[in-house]
Order: C-alpha cells, then structure tokens, then sequence
C-alpha cells in the first residue's frame, strides 16, 4: 500500500474518531436542539410563569440521552453534567440567588424519574451519600422535589417525556439534586445546586 493511502486512511479514520466523538460528548452533556423542550411545552407540562429564579433541570437515561438521540440545549453558560454514568441530572445553572426558586423538571429518558432537592453538608461532595440497601439515599432533611407528571410537587414519579416542577423558598447553601428511585442515585443521578 503506498504512503499516500495510507496518510489518507488515518486521515480518514482521524476525522471519524472525531466526528464521533463530538457527537457523544453533545449526547452526554447536551447539546444540539430544542427538541425536548417543544415535545415538552406541546405536551402542556411546563408551567407558564414560574415565580422566582428557574432552573431547568433534565433526568436522563441510558435510553434518551445516548440511544435516544435526544437532544437538550444549554442555558446561562450551558448545560452541566455532574457524572458521566449511565444516568445524570443535567442543570441549566449551578448558581442561583436565594429566595424563591423553581425548578422545571423534564424527564427525557425512557424510564420514570424524581427529583429530590436535600442540603449538601459543607465539605461533601455530591454523589457521596451512602446508598441503602433498598438502593435509595436517606431523604431526611429533604426540602422539596418534584415527582408529579405535568404538576407540581410530589407524586408518584415524572414519567418518560413529560415535566414536573416545584416552587420553594431556598436560604444559601449547597443543596444536591438527586433521583432518589432504586438504583438511579448509585447510577449517577445527581448534581449540586449552590444558592447564594
């Protein structure tokens, strides 16, 4: 084989590592569309004027962030994915003011989610809580979540392509966002909120 073909097969094979490579890391840390979002307000599951400072908040799974295609875009400096697992809570921000905050939850995996918001202690990391052997973290001290399909509050979790949101009164502090259904917080689904 000549020098020259072989220059233009790894050439080739370069620029193919590459492109798919971009494309996983848009598929794990969000980026390409708005898909979502218009499956999600013509589904009439996103509240129309949400008080306060909002956060968008995206529960991903194995099936709607890698195989899935589905695409999600990011706000106030992009999307931020805590882990790389299986599963991942992606957030529009990390930072807000405190006082009143919502967050808008859009589940856009293909299994059914929750989003639980606990106080992190000063010094933990988030992902660090001990796993029961019913696969959940403690919940004591848990200030709200939101695990309602198309409502507010707690239910009985957000089900695969709809939304859920809930309002509270956040003092500053560090606060983690976790899934709390078995399995999911082991399988990387947390991020940190911190409010100012």
């Amino acid at each position: 084989m000549s020098r020259t073909r072989i220059a233009l097969l790894a050439a080739a094979a370069t620029l193919a590592l590459a492109a798919a490579s971009t494309v996983a890391i848009a598929a794990v840390n969000g980026g390409f569309g708005t898909r979502d979002d218009t499956v999600l307000a013509s589904a009439g599951c996103l509240p129309a004027s949400p008080p306060g400072e909002v956060v968008d908040v995206r529960l991903v799974d194995m099936g709607g962030g890698m195989g899935g295609g589905t695409m999600m875009r990011g706000g106030q400096g992009g999307w931020r994915s805590w882990h790389s697992g299986m599963m991942r809570v992606v957030v529009s921000t990390t930072s807000v003011p405190h006082g009143t905050v919502t967050l808008r939850v859009a589940n856009v995996g293909v299994m059914r989610h929750e989003l639980v918001i606990l106080p992190l202690p000063a010094g933990q990391q988030p992902g660090s809580r001990d796993v029961g052997s019913d696969g959940t973290v403690d919940e004591n001290g848990s200030v709200g979540e939101a695990s309602r399909s198309c409502g507010a509050g707690a239910g009985d979790g957000i089900a695969p392509r709809a939304a859920g949101w809930v309002s509270l009164t956040l003092p500053t502090g560090r606060y983690e966002l976790v899934c709390n259904l078995p399995g999911h917080y082991a399988a990387g689904m947390f991020a940190e909120l911190d409010v100012t």
